[in-house]
């Protein structure tokens, strides 16, 4: 008999929320949420979508805040370039990225997914809404699409995906400014189409992409294709906060509402906490995968719990140790040890960061040229630089010998500055009078420098004879 109650308890984890029993997808029709929570996300939300369609607008030395170019290899964050040379930066900084993903969702659980990820924002704070605004609430949607379409639904629908693409179009262009730049797109726009087919045709990608996400796809997104919610359900524990169901005050479910006899608990199964979820789950049934912490069904609980005289938080952030234990969430081993090697490799990407240099650098001897004896009693020895410049913008660029003595001699066309992100290349002579040479090698240091700052200082070995 207990076993048989363990199974009818533990049914839900065997069903998606949004598949029937034939298989097939159950169209989700969400209530609007009311309360603190939603309305403090409405105002983040508000804050981060100005940020993310107002950051390719922002210069800093003359470079967007943010690019992502993989085109040309150039990337830049908070106005620092970064290029191909800066591989071991990106490494470490991914590791360091991971690992933040890592102790955050320990430490959080899925909190990310419903406050602040793009997908979760433009979905519930901006689509929906329009859902709301165009074709009404949940219940009206519904009740309207199982019957037979008049002409005004008709209209309604279509106005919603025409708005749909617009906005989809908006985003598609906005994504594409952060891969090549406000500039580049400004530049394509005033071009003829024909110029430019490769970037149209990817900008009309995208667009479709977002397009079919938020008004067909939807919460699968969450549900399915994302791979982050795979790795919750590797991380979490019973110490992990997320959005969780207090079933020892909750339990037995009394659905008389006001009625308070002892033998119930709080929970009056009104429904209302899945009907608010957007991925369609019971949050009753306890920690579940599909569940991205938007903290809408909180929200609805402590509505609830209002109009029927109860006390709040029968839903609420906490952790599994919490609800069962009354121990409020602590530090365990494991995320202690995530942190200590994730504050090692911030501290060494910091590092690292403070001492790059503006110009990445490689002076190597020409193959085949050893030495030269000159008419004028010196020896010179013949070089070659590659150089790139890291920083955002041009910068003005020689070299200069630390020695008395030695002189450079620069064969063909001397640089006299570097573009961002574009090597460079001159070739010269270091000539070094015969006097002053006292052994075979000699050891001599170039000052690669711009304007006034020494931005490098390079040791070379200078043959003095054969």
């Amino acid at each position: 008999m207990e076993d048989t109650n363990t199974q009818s308890e533990q049914n839900f984890r065997d069903k998606i929320s949004t598949v029937d029993i034939k298989g097939k997808r159950k169209w989700m029709y969400v209530f609007q949420p009311k309360g603190k929570l939603y309305n403090l996300r409405t105002y983040f939300s508000i804050v981060y979508l100005l940020l993310l369609f107002g950051l390719p607008f922002v210069k800093y030395n003359g470079n967007p805040v943010f690019l992502f170019d993989v085109t040309k290899s150039k990337f830049i964050f908070f106005g620092q370039v970064f290029l191909p040379q800066d591989f071991i930066l990106f490494g470490i900084g991914m590791l360091v990225f991971l690992l933040f993903v890592v102790v955050f969702t320990l430490i959080f659980g899925r909190v990310f997914c419903g406050w602040a990820c793009p997908q979760t924002i433009f979905l519930e704070m901006v689509f929906r809404k329009i859902e709301y605004w165009i074709e009404g609430s949940a219940n009206k949607q519904q009740s309207a699409d199982t019957k037979a379409w008049t002409s005004e639904l008709y209209l309604r629908k279509i106005v919603k995906h025409i708005v749909f693409f617009s906005l989809s179009f908006i985003i598609a262009n906005t994504f594409l400014s952060y891969i090549i730049g406000l500039d580049e797109l400004l530049h394509y726009m005033k071009e003829p189409l024909s110029k430019h087919v490769l970037g149209i045709t990817l900008l009309m990608v995208f667009t479709l992409l977002f397009y079919a996400v938020y008004a067909f796809v939807r919460e699968i997104s969450c549900i399915v294709i994302c791979p982050y919610g795979r790795l919750q359900g590797v991380l979490l524990d019973r110490n992990s906060i997320v959005v969780i169901y207090d079933y020892l005050r909750g339990e037995p479910r009394n659905k008389k509402r006001k009625e308070t006899a002892e033998n119930h608990g709080d929970c009056i199964d009104c429904g209302m906490c899945v009907n608010v979820c957007p991925t369609g789950i019971d949050i009753r049934n306890g920690t579940q995968l599909e569940c991205v912490n938007c903290t809408s069904c909180i929200d609805v609980c402590n509505m609830m719990m209002k109009n029927v005289g109860l006390q709040p938080n029968l839903i609420k952030f906490g952790s599994e140790n919490d609800v069962a234990t009354g121990v409020k969430p602590k530090l365990t081993y494991r995320i202690k040890a995530y942190s200590v090697v994730l504050i090692v490799l911030l501290s060494l990407l910091v590092g690292l960061l403070a001492t790059r240099d503006m110009f990445d650098s490689t002076i190597l001897r020409v193959a085949g040229q050893i030495l030269q004896e000159n008419p004028d009693n010196t020896i010179s020895n013949l070089y070659k630089i590659k150089i790139v410049s890291k920083s955002g913008y041009t910068e003005p660029y020689h070299l200069e010998l630390d020695s008395k003595f030695a002189q450079i001699e620069y064969v063909g066309k001397k640089l006299d500055s570097l573009k961002s992100g574009i090597e460079s290349e001159e070739t010269f002579f270091i000539k070094v009078p015969k006097e002053h040479i006292k052994q075979r090698k000699e050891n001599l240091k170039i000052l690669i420098k711009s304007g006034n700052d020494v931005i490098q200082a390079k040791k070379i070995t200078f043959i003095g004879e054969y």
